[in-house]
């Protein structure tokens, strides 16, 4: 018997509007009622049947998402659809709105802290743990071999965690709709503990852009300063009534994920052979030299 499937939906994103970006893909406006993401990888079927599922089980679990109606065909690759009416990300009410930021980093961080307060039935979400110890047994060459081995035992020494992480929370992946916050991106979801998710945060407002910092205006819509003062705002408001000191330990152990994630990442991405990219390279070494060398647990 012949076997008849449906045929996808073609949509085209000439000269649509970011409203999100992520690890994995773009999400476009496409009219006033519909969004698309657009999966980096052309061939994603099996990551947007993933993501859908992640998706389902997070918002059966409490947390506000939006549901994927149908997947698309946009140039050679795939895309989920979403009906999300009028929706604007926190990046860019911050972006349009600078003196409502604290207002903005107040709902999400609340969205953040209901996130990590959710726990999830054990094996239906990745564990972060284990691919932390992944980048972590990466970097261990590149690296002096006390620092390379007392990283991994630091990562190692995380308690097991089955709370929810988004993988990739940043203002780019939180949207308002008539009032409500919602969250999208939903691929990277996982379970661990917080820290890993601090990590990737510290990436997005300060990590990426550190060496470059019109990378914050490229990726976030808003300037390498105000991406850095919304992490710290973020952070302190998540840790609470807690002392200066215990926020800077907080953001050293943050930027160790971070950094060990950018080495991995910049050495498999680029090689080793370019000059600039060395430099690169070195300045992440050298970061996570000091910051491994003066911390004794990951543990916030």
């Amino acid at each position: 018997m012949m076997e008849i499937s449906k045929g996808y939906l073609k949509i085209s994103v000439d000269g649509c509007e970011v409203i999100g970006q992520g690890a994995n893909g773009k999400v476009y406006r496409i009219n006033d009622d519909t969004i698309v993401k657009v999966y980096l990888n052309p061939d994603s079927l099996d990551d947007i049947k993933r993501e859908r599922d992640l998706a389902k089980k997070a918002f059966i679990l409490g947390i506000p998402t939006a549901i994927s109606y149908e997947i698309a065909r946009v140039g050679n690759g795939y895309g989920s659809v979403f009906e999300l009416l009028n929706a604007k990300s926190f990046a860019r009410l911050i972006s349009d709105e600078p003196e409502n930021t604290d207002k903005y980093i107040d709902l999400y961080v609340d969205l953040l802290k209901k996130i990590h307060g959710t726990v999830v039935k054990k094996g239906d979400m990745p564990d972060m743990k284990a691919v932390a110890i992944s980048w972590a047994n990466f970097d261990m060459p590149y690296l002096p071999e006390n620092i390379g081995k007392k990283l991994i035992e630091l990562v190692s020494s995380v308690p097991e965690d089955d709370h929810m992480l988004h993988g990739d929370y940043h203002i780019k992946n939180v949207m308002m709709q008539n009032g409500e916050v919602l969250l999208i991106d939903m691929d990277t979801l996982c379970v661990g503990n917080p820290i890993f998710e601090l990590g990737s945060m510290f990436n997005a407002y300060v990590g990426f852009s550190i060496l470059d910092n019109d990378v914050s205006q490229r990726f976030l819509g808003i300037p390498h300063e105000k991406a850095v003062e919304i992490w710290q705002k973020s952070l302190k408001k998540y840790l609470g009534n807690v002392s200066d000191d215990k926020i800077a330990e907080t953001e050293k152990k943050a930027q160790i994920i971070g950094y060990m994630r950018i080495l991995r990442r910049t050495i498999r991405r680029y090689g080793l052979n370019d000059e600039q990219v060395k430099k690169q390279i070195e300045f992440y070494i050298s970061e996570l030299t000091e910051l491994v060398s003066t911390v004794d647990t990951l543990i916030i």
